[in-house]
């Protein structure tokens, strides 16, 4: 603990830029290197999930994703159900520049109803292409479209907020039970962002299939400069890993996957992700770059639109290639933006593990 004055005191904790992936043993050929995780009934080719952003991901976009071997999930409140052609929207979004101006109109497009027959839409359309389908809500909207989520044969549903607790309090308001909720579900529930050991740990409890780690929306998100919150990944994930692994005893053997959702800008952030104990990792960011991206080289989450207080901004981040070369390469950038896939291999092979459950044992050192 460190003091800060005389009546405060802090832990001290680290994030992906503080720490180092450290090879300590022997090294392996990339062929050697397993990367498909499986979470329920759903086997990936790699740990990475798409993130449920407009900018991200639309059905086309998450069709290619499952098809390239990953999760991609669709945000359920998003403009792809608030509109049956979101598309002129999207386009006049990329033509403005000034950020208030885009922050505004973006206040004004999300005002629309969402639509329950376009939430089943949406789901078909990506279950027609014969790939995992996946949905995103936040919690205050999980009990009014829970029954078209569930109709609609999801292969996981989210739920997804800046902070999701398993206790959520509220004296003007039915706040949503999370234990009840995935209790009388038929589907697997991911469930978070969260950063604590405790929270992870009643996230658990709740019977969901994956607890999200962090707040998502890394590159676009001010929840530090607006809330004055801010999870440090590293030293979360690490926590949290050891909520896993107790609750694992507690159980009396069942594994809840750790996802981590945010501060993962490169290739490198996801190695380091994954080393700290994560199952897999939801991103964003790089995959807002891709020449598919609804966004057209602008990125935002839901942060970035909400009604009173957004804690989000729209960024542009440019196009860099395809969705298959942001995964698979070849890349023409060296700042591990591009080929994510090969680059978690790689450092995987470069430390001598084989797979992501021998790999979240890698030595780690903190930077001076």
């Amino acid at each position: 603990m460190i003091e800060i004055g005389r009546s405060k005191r802090a832990t001290e904790v680290f994030s992906f830029d503080d720490i180092a992936i450290v090879p300590d043993r022997r090294t392996r050929g990339d062929e050697e290197v397993n990367l498909s995780w499986k979470i329920d009934a759903i086997t990936c080719d790699f740990p990475i999930v798409a993130a449920p952003m407009d900018s991200v991901m639309s059905p086309a976009t998450a069709i290619a994703f499952g098809k390239l071997g990953g999760l991609g999930i669709l945000n359920l409140e998003g403009l792809w159900t608030r509109y049956f052609d979101p598309m002129p929207l999207l386009e006049e979004l990329a033509a403005i520049a000034d950020l208030p101006t885009a922050t505004k109109r973006m206040q004004e497009i999300y005002s629309a109803p969402i639509q329950s027959e376009l939430i089943t839409a949406r789901m078909q359309e990506i279950r027609d292409a014969g790939v995992p389908v996946a949905g995103s809500l936040s919690p205050k909207m999980c009990a009014e479209f829970r029954e078209t989520v569930e109709n609609a044969g999801v292969d996981f549903f989210v739920i997804r907020g800046t902070t999701v607790s398993a206790e959520h309090v509220s004296g003007v308001e039915t706040p949503l039970d999370l234990k009840q909720f995935i209790y009388h579900l038929d589907v697997p529930v991911i469930v978070g962002g969260c950063g604590t050991y405790q929270s992870a740990l009643h996230l658990m409890r709740t019977g969901a299939a994956g607890v999200l780690v962090g707040f998502g929306g890394g590159v676009s998100g001010r929840n530090n400069q607006v809330l004055g919150v801010e999870i440090p990944m590293a030293s979360a994930l690490a926590d949290v890993a050891e909520a896993r692994r107790d609750y694992l005893d507690e159980s009396g053997g069942r594994y809840v996957h750790v996802i981590a959702d945010g501060s993962l800008g490169n290739s490198g952030d996801i190695s380091k992700a994954i080393a700290c104990g994560a199952d897999a990792v939801m991103i964003g960011g790089p995959l807002a770059r891709a020449s598919q991206a609804p966004g057209r080289g602008y990125h935002w989450g839901a942060e970035a639109w909400h009604p009173s207080l957004p804690r989000g901004e729209r960024v542009q981040v440019g196009t860099i290639g395809t969705l298959e070369q942001i995964m698979f390469g070849p890349s023409h950038t060296a700042d591990g933006t591009m080929n994510l896939v090969g680059a978690l291999r790689k450092s995987m092979a470069t430390t001598g593990y084989s797979n992501i459950k021998e790999f979240q044992r890698v030595r780690i050192v903190v930077r001076n």
